[in-house]
């Protein structure tokens, strides 16, 4: 291993778990209009019973082992901190693959996806589908923060990232993610093309590509994705809002009450993912509040809400071409954002298009093996 990475384990100290549970005990509860559920935001009766697990019987300790399980390290990039979580696969001639979050998610998105990815016979797979998994925290979310000067927004985090490759001996690799990490892995394959040998993304915006027929011929599930683009642009991107233009303000509530950061992160799990009424059928528990934990243990919350606040200064227009490096979209139903197949093909080399009838937003927590299936499928002719 280089010098300049080093080997990571998390470790929580106990103080901080107590005070959590403190906190969560002391919260003072807001009012809520009877039988209004998640009409306002985040539904009382579900956050309390949520947070009552998080307090009395969630276990952080059985998480942190189980995160620890896989390698992590640690490396300074243009100043900052990274963390990641870097899996080589017990097959030598693997395929480098760079899988990037996004919020309000972290690296515990993609903790089922790494034993199939890195030893696929182990997973009832082939071992020509093997790959040295890289899984880093964002900068300014869990242990790559918080950031401590201007600027980390989508660019500067692709850059940072194909560095990693590059330190970490990877001389090709592939790329993977869905909200922040779609456009950070298209960004990377833009500015890094020479060693990026493909692009998958699970969430691909794009707009029409401005010929007579981009409306034609519209699908049930081409109507149904966009027909939530509206529904998100109408009525769920407040959050966005606040967290492009003030996201400080925001941050001293959620860093302060673990209850507060909850309701945050779970209206979002609600509206974001393809479930039956109560999100947990698509996220389990455990899951769910092993990713919150990141956030509060970290104290991250803050600078993470800093990516929109810094992309959306920089500009977000440059960060979804990918030019000649082959492009792969699976497509879920309950995503926020996406395009047509016919508007995709004509701007980028498109060698991969996958629909699905179920999923949403986070497609590597609420369809590992859908996901894992698709990634697979799109990287294998690109070894």
């Amino acid at each position: 291993m280089p010098d300049d990475i080093r080997p990571f384990t998390i470790a929580v100290p106990d103080d901080d778990i107590d005070d959590l549970r403190r906190r969560l005990t002391a919260t003072r509860w807001p009012d809520q209009i009877p039988g209004s559920g998640w009409d306002y935001g985040c539904d009382l009766t579900w956050l309390q019973d949520l947070a009552t697990h998080w307090a009395d019987g969630y276990d952080w300790r059985a998480a942190e082992a189980g995160l620890n399980a896989f390698d992590h390290i640690t490396t300074e990039v243009d100043g900052q901190n990274l963390h990641a979580i870097h899996q080589r696969s017990p097959h030598d001639d693997a395929l480098p693959l760079l899988l990037s979050h996004g919020w309000p998610g972290s690296v515990v998105e993609f903790l089922d996806l790494v034993g199939p990815l890195t030893d696929p016979t182990a997973h009832g797979g082939d071992a020509d589908d093997a790959f040295h998994v890289i899984i880093p925290s964002l900068p300014g979310y869990g242990w790559s923060g918080p950031t401590t000067e201007r600027g980390w927004g989508v660019g500067r985090t692709s850059e940072a990232f194909a560095t990693l490759a590059a330190r970490l001996g990877y001389d090709h690799y592939g790329v993977q993610g869905g909200d922040w990490g779609s456009m950070i892995s298209r960004h990377i394959a833009q500015v890094d093309p020479d060693h990026v040998v493909g692009c998958h993304v699970n969430m691909m915006a794009a707009g029409p590509a401005g010929n007579d027929d981009d409306f034609a011929d519209i699908t049930p599930l081409e109507q149904q994705v966009m027909d939530r683009l509206n529904w998100y642009l109408a009525e769920d991107n407040g959050y966005f809002r606040i967290q492009e233009t003030r996201p400080q303000t925001l941050g001293t509530g959620l860093n302060d009450s673990p209850a507060g950061l909850l309701s945050w992160i779970g209206e979002k799990f609600h509206g974001w993912t393809d479930h039956d009424g109560d999100p947990l059928t698509a996220v389990s528990r455990d899951r769910l509040l092993t990713n919150v934990s990141v956030y509060w243990f970290t104290r991250t919350i803050n600078s993470s809400t800093r990516m929109y606040y810094e992309t959306s200064k920089a500009g977000m227009g440059s960060f979804g071409d990918t030019g000649d490096v082959p492009l792969g979209v699976s497509v879920f139903p309950k995503e926020l954002m996406g395009a047509r197949r016919r508007w995709v093909e004509p701007k980028f080399n498109l060698t991969f298009w996958a629909d699905h009838e179920v999923g949403g937003h986070f497609a590597a927590l609420e369809q590992p093996e859908v996901l894992l299936a698709d990634i697979r499928e799109f990287f294998r002719p690109l070894r």
